[in-house]
């Protein structure tokens, strides 16, 4: 035989509050979701850089020495590609003006990419000695600090998201508490338990956030599949490598799950609190 519910909230405080739990998870999945898309990106990005670096140098010596460097170690090397003048003109063709000497001063350039970090620093360490050497990791370090930036800032409106969800569901029980005042002090008297009145509570919280957190990961995917369709067309940089794995999206799953798992116990807290002072 099913057990009757002692509590019921009105329409109106009921709408409220699926409302409310609706946009919060909604907030909670966007924010975690964007951290998530962020991280992946970040680490992919490192990845895709972190074997790369750049050779450049403007002394004709020093660049045949360079060269001799780089094809000594060849058994540590993937691939190298010596930019041509006529490339280097192309890529500084917004800062050299036609006829202009500059061009003289190009340095020459290869670009390579190494089988391991060890090779990577190996050689690095004896390239440096005649020419310059800069990692892609190193250059792009700027674009992975930001990175790390906007992922602490989506976890911190996670935070406050997940804050809010827990000061909500707490004013929502003391105020169904209140509404049914009458109803506590009959259960108190015929001796009900704690438990039992607060597992009461429990089930229409639970219900109403299982239904609201539902609504707010519904209406979140979509957004968070329009935010990487629109950084992939990005095509270069860091955001271009924005994306959610299988794993990312089932932890986006299980949190509307945590969020109704922490509104019934937030409520079952609460409603005992309210009865111990009572």
């Amino acid at each position: 035989m099913k057990k009757p519910i002692v509590f019921s909230l009105v329409r109106d405080q009921s709408m409220f509050m699926t409302a409310i739990m609706s946009l919060l998870t909604f907030l909670s999945v966007l924010a975690l979701g964007v951290a998530l898309s962020i991280g992946t990106g970040v680490m992919r990005w490192n990845n895709q850089w972190e074997l790369f670096a750049t050779v450049q140098t403007t002394d004709n010596a020093k660049a045949e020495k360079t060269e001799k460097i780089i094809t000594s170690n060849s058994d540590k090397i993937e691939s190298v590609s010596k930019i041509s003048t006529a490339q280097m003109q192309d890529l500084m063709k917004p800062w050299i003006s036609g006829g202009s000497v500059l061009k003289n001063y190009l340095p020459q350039m290869w670009e390579i990419q190494f089988k391991t970090k060890d090779d990577l620093q190996t050689v690095g360490k004896q390239i440096s000695e005649h020419a310059r050497f800069l990692t892609h990791a190193t250059a792009l370090k700027s674009s992975t600090s930001a990175g790390w930036k906007m992922i602490l800032m989506s976890s911190f409106m996670l935070i406050l998201t997940l804050g809010a969800i827990g000061i909500c569901i707490s004013y929502i029980a003391r105020n169904t508490a209140m509404l049914h005042r009458r109803e506590l002090e009959i259960l108190n008297q015929i001796g009900a338990s704690d438990n039992f009145v607060a597992a009461q509570m429990q089930i229409i919280v639970g219900k109403i956030s299982a239904l609201a957190a539902g609504i707010g990961f519904i209406a979140a995917a979509p957004i968070l599949l329009l935010i990487l369709s629109t950084a992939h067309t990005a095509r270069v940089g860091l955001m271009s490598a924005m994306n959610l794995s299988g794993t990312g999206w089932t932890t986006l799953l299980l949190l509307p799950v945590a969020i109704v798992i922490f509104a019934i116990w937030v409520t079952k807290r609460t409603t005992i609190n309210i009865l111990k002072h009572s």
